[in-house]
Order: structure tokens, then sequence, then C-alpha cells
């Protein structure tokens, strides 16, 4: 199923180069310049994806997969969240919480959205480096947006071949290095005291490419006790080496210090005044600091006679420091943890994949084999928060968790009209928590537990018409606590809780693929998936929280992604998710604990979501122009739905404009959004204890930005 065959031939996702061009990133400009289009058209190139792996037409693999590309992540967009770009996304469900203290909501057919803080149930991936702890508890903030080509992400039963916690992933790739040494600046400043300062440089001498960002955030917040500052710095080299392949190191350094977290408000709250932080923010000064370094090295080398060896290794180091809201008295019991949060996590991995190209009964066989293995080591420990200020020592212990994965895949086309993917993958996830805090009340809590599980996935793709491909999929999947969520046992109890297990989960999927005109792409999805031992809350108090299995859930949906351009420059992109996530079985949650009935839905799940972006771009001027529409149905926000964030509707637009002469660009651009306006949720904290589930959006909203390029020739 790979280029050039006849089922292939004249069918690829096309996108527009001469829409690259107003990217507003250096960057992307410093490409080498296509042949002039004739008037009213638009150049066009074929596009792959590798969330398979294997670099191919997303037509032909029976997936649901989505890319976005560079224009679309820059043009008219601050560069600071995924939420910016990734709403255009069906299935997967992006949330800005206006917290930087808590990154992103980020959830897949509805795994990960019951998640207080950071990416649970959906796998972060940068440039083939895992930004997922093997816990399944990940980082968003990382990731590099002004130097990104594209990001793509697949749903479905082959993210299992991802390992533990894949309900979706979610992959960026940074650009190559260009043809010509560029050098660029961009500043964006918004409402709320935010701006965006960053230079970016790229150059290429023979074999060798560096691309590199430097870029700082800040923000007041649109909340009161809400102020940030993030600085990012990453760099790319590459080296082709011939005959022996390409070396690829990748950098990046965060340091996010001293970020303020206003808290949830209650529905009392948010209609008081939704701006407000909760008096427990000031109280004990609820904060975060984060530093993290982290690099990855991969090697492709190509072995001949079809077959290619790809291995990668990569470490970094995290430091978290965290002050919460906990009461006094709570934190003095015995077998609290305190109310700071000090980590200090070391991480790496490696891996090797072997690929071979081959025949199979006259007609081609991709197979794929490979070992993963991914490690993290932290040193946790805990403080009392005296109204701000670090107390006692209430918790020190030393965690491991690692993963050791095999995984096999084969992809044949046994017929012209016919291709098949099949994978499996054997993952074991242990745990190890030695306890080095052994008071009165408070005993020994070392323990170790390992889960180990095999997820399968098949799909095939029919080609019904040269323009139209059908396909279905089957396949397991599997997600185990992570250390958070294995830190407390029910009752007041101490030591990890031995007794709740992975999730396990069955996905069925058909759906449509197809090209519309000469520029465009519609794909449709329905699925369904049924899950057993789902995790949820059990009880939280006194700022332990413990977590139980459900007996099972179920999820079906429709997703729908159409993008189409339409001539003299104009173009559209639409996504729509409907979603029915329920529990199956009835259960017992919350403190004090409170029946959940069958029926009930699955709390941080919208039954619909729509976004609709309808645009306009003159590749002779550099003008663009664009309405972006969004729309969210109720969320339900703990598992009883005796309470939920209402839907909501709100649209933006944004434009810019490019000058541009001998070595030299300059884009502005403005942006608003909300723009009727309306206050609504636009994220919510499931089942949290103190009632305070609501996190506000802003209201309208003005954004302005102006990048400058130069190229050296």
């Amino acid at each position: 199923m790979g280029k050039g065959n006849g089922w292939a031939g004249g069918r690829r996702m096309r996108i527009g180069l001469a829409s690259l061009a107003m990217a507003g990133s250096p960057l992307a400009h410093a490409q080498p310049a296509p042949a002039a289009p004739a008037a009213g058209s638009r150049v066009l190139q074929e596009v792959t994806v590798s969330a398979t792996r294997v670099e191919r037409d997303p037509m032909d693999l029976p997936v649901a997969i989505d890319t976005v590309d560079a224009i679309t992540i820059r043009e008219g967009n601050a560069q600071v969240n995924l939420s910016e770009s990734l709403g255009r996304v069906p299935g997967l469900a992006v949330q800005n919480r206006q917290n930087y203290a808590q990154d992103l909501q980020v959830s897949s057919r509805g795994f990960g959205a019951r998640a207080s803080f950071g990416v649970r149930g959906v796998r972060l991936i940068a440039d083939g480096i895992p930004a997922t702890m093997p816990d399944g508890q990940g980082q968003a903030a990382s990731f590099n947006l002004p130097t990104a080509s594209r990001i793509e992400v697949m749903r479905g039963p082959f993210s299992s071949l991802y390992g533990n916690a894949s309900g979706g992933v979610v992959q960026i790739f940074t650009a190559d290095a260009p043809a010509q040494p560029t050098l660029g600046a961009s500043l964006m400043g918004s409402a709320y005291g935010t701006w965006k300062a960053g230079a970016q440089f790229g150059a290429r001498s023979g074999g060798l490419g560096v691309v590199g960002d430097l870029s700082r955030f800040m923000t007041d917040g649109y909340r009161a006790h809400s102020s940030a500052r993030r600085d990012q710095a990453q760099v790319k080299l590459s080296q082709d080496l011939g005959d022996r392949g390409t070396l690829t190191l990748v950098a990046n350094r965060l340091d996010q210090p001293e970020t303020l977290d206003p808290l949830g408000l209650t529905a009392a709250q948010v209609a008081q005044n939704r701006r407000q932080a909760v008096a427990a923010a000031y109280t004990f000064n609820t904060r975060k600091s984060i530093a993290q370094n982290q690099g990855g090295l991969t090697w492709d080398l190509p072995l001949g006679a079809g077959t290619r060896l790809q291995a990668r290794a990569y470490m970094g180091d995290r430091q978290v420091v965290q002050y919460l809201a906990i009461p006094l008295a709570a934190q003095a019991a015995a077998t609290s943890s305190g109310g700071v949060v000090d980590l200090d996590r070391a991480y790496g991995g490696g891996a090797l994949r072997l690929t071979r190209e081959t025949r199979l009964a006259g007609q081609p066989l991709t197979v794929s084999v490979g070992f993963d293995h991914d490690r993290m080591a932290e040193r946790r420990r805990g403080f009392i928060n005296n109204n701000g200020t670090a107390g006692a020592l209430k918790r020190n212990e030393h965690d491991t968790v690692s993963s050791t994965d095999v995984y096999a895949q084969a992809e044949w086309q046994p017929s012209e009209r016919l291709g098949v993917l099949a994978g499996v993958r054997h993952s074991r996830v242990a745990f190890d928590s030695r306890d080095d805090f052994i008071a009165a009340g408070n005993p020994d809590d070392s323990g170790a537990l390992s889960y180990s599980r095999t997820t399968p996935a098949l799909g095939a793709t029919l080609r019904v018409t040269p323009l139209l491909n059908a396909y279905a999929n089957v396949g397991r999947g599997f997600e185990t606590p992570t250390f958070a969520e294995l830190a407390y046992r029910p009752g007041g109890a101490s030591g990890l809780n031995f007794a709740l297990r992975p999730s396990d989960s069955l996905h069925r999927e058909v759906g449509l693929k197809a090209m519309s005109g000469q520029d465009g792409v519609v794909n449709a999805a329905l699925f369904r998936i049924d899950t057993t031992d789902e995790i949820v809350v059990n009880s939280s108090s006194g700022g332990r929280t413990d977590f139980r299995n459900a007996a099972g859930t179920r999820r079906e949906g429709f997703e729908l992604a159409w993008r189409q351009g339409w001539g003299g420059g104009w173009h559209h992109a639409l996504a729509l998710t409907v979603l029915d996530a329920r529990f199956r079985d009835a259960f017992r949650s919350g403190t004090p604990p409170l029946a959940v009935p069958a029926g009930s839905r699955l709390p941080g799940v919208a039954p619909s979501t729509l976004f609709a972006d309808f645009g306009w771009r003159d590749p002779d001027s550099g003008f663009f122009a664009g309405l972006e529409l969004r729309y969210s149905g109720k969320v339900y926000v703990n598992d009883q739905n005796s309470e939920a964030a209402a839907r909501w509707a709100t649209a933006s637009v944004r434009a810019g404009l490019q000058q541009r002469g001998g070595g030299w660009r300059l884009s502005e651009f403005v942006r608003i959004d909300n723009i009727t306006d309306r206050d609504y949720i636009g994220s919510v904290i499931v089942a949290d204890s103190n009632g305070r589930f609501y996190e506000p959006s802003p209201g309208r909203t003005f954004t302005i930005g102006v990048t400058a390029e130069l190229t050296l020739r």
C-alpha cells in the first residue's frame, strides 16, 4: 500500500503550498519556492502520515487519522496551546483551562476526560520521543508549535499499538532545516497582560541541518491569581550520513516558575464573579513551578533490499514543586502527604524497529517488528503547606515505573482494491515504591506490582471507487492506573492501592474516506468501544483522592471531517463529533458514597461538538481572513450527573497580511475570539471534592501578532 502502486495513484490527500507561505513562520517560509501557480489555482503536494510507523497515504489506512499542517498551526494563532489548532480534529477535545499550572485537558473519544491535571489516556509523542510517561501521565506544554511541520492525531484500536493509555495518539513533528540560512522573530500581544516573543533560526550546510526556537510567554491570566511565565527552547540537528542513514537530535527545555493556580469555582462562585480565585488559593498561595530538560536521538538506517532499521534513545529530567489548597487539619493527619508536592524525576528509554518491504503472493507486504523500553524514576516528597510556606516533611518515597513492550505489524495488499493492516503488542508495566517516611500512624508503605496485556488490532480498507475507500477495524486496548491514582487506598489506609486494576477496552469501527473535488477530503467514522474496569474516582477528601474500577462503560459515536479548497483562495474545514459515553452498570462513588445509576453519562465528555472554519487567502498579496465557529454540548461534572456545564457556542475571526522584498518578509495578523462576548465554561474538573468543578473561559478577546524573517543568500 505504499507510494506508486495502482491503488493509490491519483488519489493522494493534498494541501496548498501556496498557502503555506502565509503561515507566519520563518521556517515555513524558508522552503524552496514552488513555481508560480496559474491565477486562481493552488500548487499541490502529497501528504503522508506515519502514525502506523510506516509513512503511508492516510486514504489507504483503515484507521481514523487526521493531520494538521503548518499553516493551520500558525496562521492567525498565538502558537501557545494545542487547543488553538486541534479543534478541527473530530473525536478529540483539547481545552484551554485558563490555568497554566494544570496544563491542557486532552481527551480522545472520551479517554482522558477525567484527568484533573496533565494529560492521561492519550499518548503524546514529539519527533518520535514519548511525552507520556510509562504510567500513562503526560504533559503537552513541552510541545514546540513555532517549529512544527505537522501534528498527527490517531483514534481507534490501532492507537493501542503505542502501548499503555493509548485511547488516542497525538504526534508533533518538527520542520526540517531550510535550504538557506534563515533568521526570524515574532511578537504576539493579547488581553490580560498576555504576550509572547520568540526567535527562530534554521540553516543547512551539506548534510547537516539545524532548526531552533527560543520563546518567552507571559500572562497575568484571565482569572485572578493565574499569572504564568513559560520559557521554552528547542533545537533540532539532523545529519545525512548517506548510505549510513540519517541521525536526528532533538533537545528542548521548559522553564515555568511560580505559575499561580486559581483553582476551580463552584456554580455559585461563577455566577458571582467568574474571574475570581477562591479564598483558599490566596490562603495557601496555590502555585506550581516546573523545569524540564529532554534530549532524544533517532537513527534511521537503510539496510538495503527494502529493509530499514530505526533506533531511538532519549533521556530527561523534570522538577515540580506544587502548593495545594488542603486544610491544615487534614494535612496534620498521620497518613496525609501534606500540601506541598516536591518532585524530582528522571526518565528515559530506547527503542528498535525493523521494517521490511517485500511481497506475499506477488502483492506488496510491509512487516515491522519492534521493541520499546521506557523508565521513570522519581523522588517524591510532601510537606505541610503552612499558608503558602513549606513546613514539616510528610512524605518521602522513591517511585519507579517502567514499561517493556514488543510489537509486530503487517500491511498487505492482497488485491488492487483491498488492503489489510494487522498488529499486536505485548506490554508489561511495572510499579515500585520505596517508602522512606516511617512515623507513628504511618507505617512502611513500600510495595510493587505489575500489569501485563496483549493488545491485537486488525483492519481492512476497500477501494469502492477511485475516489472512495471504505474501512473497518477491531482491536483491544488497555489503560493502567497512573502513580497518582495508585497513591492512596480507600478508607484512609496508607499504602498503594494494589486493588486497582487496569481498564480493558474493545474497539470496533467502520468508516469512509473520500476525495472531494481537486482539493478536498471527507472522512467519516462510526465506532463503539466497550470498556471493563473503567477507572473512576472512589472518594476525595482532605487532599486524598482514591480510585476504583467501575464495572463497565460504553462509548458509541460518529465523527465527520471535511476539508475543502474551492479555488480562488476559498477553503473550509468542518469537524463534527457525536459521542454517547455511559456507564453500563451501577456503582457507588464520591464523599459520601452515592449511587451512580446504570446509563449515567461519563463526566467530562461532551455529547456533541462542532468546529467549522471558513477562510480565504490571496497568494499574490498575502492577505488572509477566516471565521471559526465552535460548539460544545452540555458536560456533566460528576459520575452522578447531578451538575453540568451548560452547552455553548462561540465565534472567532482572524485576518492578516504580508509584505516581502529581497530576502525579507513581514507578516501581521489580528484575531478576535468569542466575538459575541459570551459567558461559558470552557473546561471542568471532574469529581472535585469541594464542588469547584468549573473553569470559566474569557469573553471577547483581541490578539495581534507580527513576524519578521530574513533569508541570507
